[in-house]
């Protein structure tokens, strides 16, 4: 089984920014964590950018590939109508995570415009809402071959 994790903006930059918010751990170190954990059930794909068309792109590549994509479009879920169209068109499902919980936030952050095309979304749980979403992939996998 392939899992692509797709990270996007500012991302980069977890465990510096807003720690109140995003935590105080940086996501390759919590990518380890994930690859020694489900390392003997799946490969675990990373990818992070700054760029919408760059998101857009890796969706494409991994999106006929591999059997799940977890997909934390940062501040894209509420304004890109493009990234929805991407994840439309491709053949693998698409959980959507989100570090905090958006609906306790800015309204502006309660509408996702990726939601509706995405398999399911997990919101809310820190870091801990990828390996929610990983395992989540995994019984969707075992489900299609049952």
């Amino acid at each position: 089984m392939k899992i692509a994790i797709i990270n996007g903006p500012n991302l980069n930059l977890l465990g510096i920014r807003e720690p109140s918010i995003y935590g105080n751990e940086g996501f390759e170190n919590y990518l380890k964590e994930l690859r020694e954990r489900y390392g003997s059930v799946t490969e675990i794909h990373y990818f992070q950018s700054n760029h919408e068309g760059a998101i857009i792109d890796e969706l494409h590549r991994t999106g006929f590939e591999y059997d799940a994509i977890v997909l934390n479009a940062g501040a894209y879920t509420h304004t890109s109508l493009a990234i929805a169209d991407a994840i439309s068109a491709i053949k693998a499902p698409v959980i959507e995570v989100h570090i905090s919980n958006v609906h306790k936030r800015e309204e502006f952050r309660h509408h996702s415009m990726i939601s509706r095309v995405c398999k399911g979304v997990i919101a809310g749980f820190g870091l801990d809402g990828y390996r929610l979403a990983v395992e989540a992939a995994i019984r969707l996998k075992n489900q299609e071959e049952e």
